[in-house]
């Protein structure tokens, strides 16, 4: 099969006579590099506590037979099928039970068209989760109306509620309705995305190790 490429206006001109991406693009990338090291360095102190405690609880819940089930929208549910995957993957400690409630476009759909696509989680939490399960989200701004009323449905199931979302928290910081709550300080769709893909697979492995270190 050809290779794809992408279509000529997409890519970087070159430097006259070089061949190479001119200054400008180079210092660009650059700087997006330097802005994600610096996120990340500032969130590693603080959240590493809190990681590992909540990597110890999502472990007492798989062991007591709960499951994951992870959401988002656009870019973030693409982050949340790949955390799913996380889990669920062979390896030390797994493969644990996950599932991305933002993988299957008929069901999406249908319950857009009959309910409203503010309904999607909470939806398919009320019919698949039971009390002892764990709801991961991840949200940009931390104010999607679907990913709110999904934790706030997955709360009251009795689920441990996860949520990551950027800025200051946005409307989950202050909902009531998540047990863990991790915040990436930054206001860049595209950073919050990359820090909060960088979460979650920390998340994983921790939980795995905690229990493959138990004898799951």
């Amino acid at each position: 099969m050809d290779r794809l490429e992408p279509p000529p206006a997409v890519r970087p001109s070159p430097s006259p006579g070089t061949g190479e991406p001119p200054a400008e693009a180079l210092g660009c990338l650059a700087a997006r590099i330097r802005e994600t090291a610096r996120l990340h360095r500032r969130m590693r102190g603080p959240m590493a506590d809190r990681l590992a405690e909540c990597a110890e609880e999502m472990a007492s819940r798989f062991t007591a037979g709960g499951r994951l089930f992870t959401f988002g929208n656009g870019g973030s549910a693409t982050d949340a099928r790949r955390a799913a995957a996380a889990f669920a993957a062979p390896g030390p400690g797994g493969p644990l039970p996950a599932m991305c409630l933002a993988a299957d476009a008929a069901l999406i759909t249908a319950l857009s068209g009959d309910a409203g696509f503010a309904t999607v989680f909470a939806g398919q939490f009320a019919v698949l989760a039971r009390p002892g399960d764990i709801a991961l989200g991840l949200s940009t701004g931390g104010g999607s109306a679907n990913v709110v009323r999904g934790f706030a449905e997955a709360k009251r199931r009795g689920l441990l509620t996860v949520g990551m979302a950027g800025g200051q928290g946005g409307v989950l910081a202050g909902a009531g309705i998540l047990d863990h709550l991790f915040v990436v300080p930054s206001h860049c769709p595209h950073r919050i995305q990359e820090a909060q893909a960088a979460l979650c697979g920390a998340l994983a492995e921790v939980t795995r190790l905690v229990l493959a270190g138990a004898g799951h």
